[in-house]
């Protein structure tokens, strides 16, 4: 059989060396992956561009848009404040005889995280009213101001001033801030009469630079700035390089687009500018944007092309060695039951059909060896399952007739006593006993079987003892569906009574515990007799010299030794005791029903 698998090996080998046909197809599946994939990432690159370029304007207009209505926000602020002020205040006001002092007040403080200062005028330059500082500074002439000389120039409109530093008011503890004004001709009422005058309100610049900032944060080659409609700078992220030729002739280049996207070459370098005019003011909001950004999306993009031909290759090479495979077919299904076979798993069938005749007779011939390996493990099995047996009918033999003696003796002063009833019931439990003891010869018995076997044997116990002790059942109804090795709670109870409460003064107490906690079923007998030291514990279930004085015969290792032989070692007894405090005794069950045993139970 070796030679026949060294064979074919050789065969399989010489087959493999001489690849004429799999080169032609492998040649011809790569020259048409490559051709095709060459074309398509052209293809999808030149989408790519166009689509990316699209997108970036878009992009760019939704900022600028968000942008422009922020900043529509800002100065709409500036307005409300100054209709308040007029429309609110100085029209019901007459100055000869009223103060503007105590709404203008509120309205700064209404407003003075953004606002600087609030100021009305007559025509002539005197202050009417202002705030939060009234005092003008000497020798300074209001009427030569830009704010003050557009608002008398254009009465009917709102003048919105390029960012400068107000120095109008003498205080010392008044701030000079980089503000943004609003000047417009308001008409005062003084002594009953109409005269022109001009208010003005400024609004911190700092909220312009924030707004700007936060709109320039998305990188460092595109950026947004601000100018008016002259084309003089109002903001500029860099703004160092305002005063410079680059950036004014950017400013004046930006001033005679209109709004929208725009091509342009601007220091040898192509770029989009993209220009959005502010209502209101004729401001103008541009958007920088150098093509040198398409040029890094399109790196990804050629990266992402060169990735997916790497993948298509990749594949082609995996659809060449599917069809090289197919030459080797036979050999690889057999090479892979084998394995099966070398994992321990002889329900596995090996591999006949197809291939020489040499793979199918060796197939054939290895599928025979497996049949004779099961049966051979089969009777194994079975071997270790009566051994099994065995082992549980000499441990469960251990029970001695001692405690069938003390029992008939107990009838027998019964009835010679003349207390019938009495030796009628303990009669009955004791048959109800050894019915379930003997359960027809099975090993595995209901636990509500088992716990009907306990309640008979402590009513027996009871009786022989005279009401020495009381006992206890907290059993939750829902384990009596699930199964247990038989005769496991009655020794345990035994032990309970010859060594924890028969020696006690006072009346002994025992409890019945039984419940189930998810997969699994917890028995517990505790009672509250003399209980022993750690030591005595832990040799309980280790100790093989260690011989029982008293009760049937069936110890706690021998109770543990049979769940265990049943289970596993995961499950069995588990000792808690202190002397003069008690024990408790736990039997840990796998939660199994015992109606899904009937099958063994038969073979038991």
């Amino acid at each position: 059989m070796i030679r026949k698998i060294k064979k074919t090996c050789k065969g399989l080998r010489r087959a493999l060396n001489y690849r004429s046909i799999q080169f032609t197809i492998s040649a011809s599946f790569t020259l048409v992956t490559l051709v095709s994939m060459l074309f398509m990432g052209i293809v999808l690159y030149s989408k790519f561009v166009s689509k990316t370029e699209e997108t970036t304007i878009k992009a760019t207009e939704q900022l600028l848009n968000q942008t422009n209505v922020n900043l529509e926000t800002y100065l709409r602020n500036m307005m409300r404040i100054s209709d308040s002020m007029y429309y609110s205040v100085i029209k019901d006001k007459d100055i000869s005889r009223d103060s503007l002092d105590t709404e203008m007040n509120l309205l700064y403080e209404v407003n003075k995280d953004n606002l600087v200062s609030i100021a009305c005028f007559k025509d002539d330059g005197k202050l009417v009213a202002a705030t939060p500082v009234a005092t003008l500074k000497k020798n300074i002439d209001v009427t030569s101001q830009e704010w003050f000389v557009s608002a008398n120039e254009q009465m009917e409109n709102l003048h919105f001033s390029t960012p400068h530093v107000q120095n109008l008011f003498d205080d010392t503890s008044y701030r000079y801030y980089w503000v943004a004004s609003l000047s417009r001709m308001v008409e005062l009422t003084s002594k009953g009469n109409n005269i022109r005058g001009v208010l003005l309100v400024d609004m911190n610049f700092s909220g312009i630079e924030q707004l700007f900032k936060k709109s320039n944060a998305s990188g460092e080659l595109e950026y947004i700035y601000l100018v008016d409609s002259k084309g003089d700078i109002i903001y500029h992220p860099k703004q160092k390089l305002i005063d410079s030729q680059v950036v004014e002739e950017n400013n004046r280049k930006a001033v005679i687009y209109e709004d929208g996207s725009h091509s342009e070459y601007f220091g040898g370098e192509k770029r989009i500018v993209t220009v959005k005019t502010v209502a209101y003011t004729g401001w103008k909001i541009i958007y920088v944007t150098p093509y040198s950004t398409f040029n890094m999306s399109l790196n990804q993009t050629r990266y992402f092309v060169i990735l997916l031909i790497s993948i298509m290759m990749l594949i082609m090479v995996l659809v060449n060695q599917f069809v090289s495979a197919q030459i080797a077919k036979p050999i690889k299904r057999l090479d892979k039951s084998v394995k099966g076979l070398e994992n321990g798993n002889l329900d596995v069938v090996i591999y006949e059909g197809g291939g020489s005749d040499e793979i199918e007779h060796l197939g054939k011939s290895l599928n025979l060896v497996v049949v004779q390996l099961r049966k051979l493990m089969e009777k194994i099995v079975i071997e270790q399952e009566e051994k099994r047996k065995s082992e549980l009918d000499a441990l469960q033999s251990q029970i001695n007739p001692h405690f069938l003696y003390n029992t008939l003796d107990s009838i027998v002063w019964m009835i010679e006593g003349e207390r019938y009833s009495e030796a009628v019931c303990m009669v009955t439990d004791l048959a109800s006993l050894f019915r379930i003891s003997l359960s027809k010869g099975k090993n595995i018995i209901s636990l509500k079987d088992e716990i009907i076997h306990a309640k008979n044997y402590m009513n027996i116990q009871k009786i022989r003892y005279k009401d020495k002790f009381e006992i206890h059942y907290e059993i939750e109804e829902e384990i009596y569906d699930y199964q247990t090795v038989k005769l496991i709670i009655q020794p345990l109870l035994e032990n309970a009574i010859y060594y924890g409460v028969e020696a006690m003064y006072d009346e002994g107490e025992i409890i019945l515990r039984a419940y189930k906690k998810e997969d699994n079923i917890y028995l517990e007998i505790i009672d509250n007799g003399l209980g022993m030291t750690q030591d005595s514990v832990e040799s309980l279930l280790t100790d093989n010299t260690r011989k029982r004085t008293k009760g049937s015969g069936v110890g706690l290792k021998n109770v543990n030794s049979r769940i265990q032989l049943r289970y596993g070692e995961d499950y069995g007894l588990k000792i808690e005791s202190q002397p003069d405090e008690g024990t408790k005794v736990t039997i840990h069950l796998p939660a199994i029903l015992y109606s899904d045993m009937r099958g063994e139970q038969k073979h038991d």
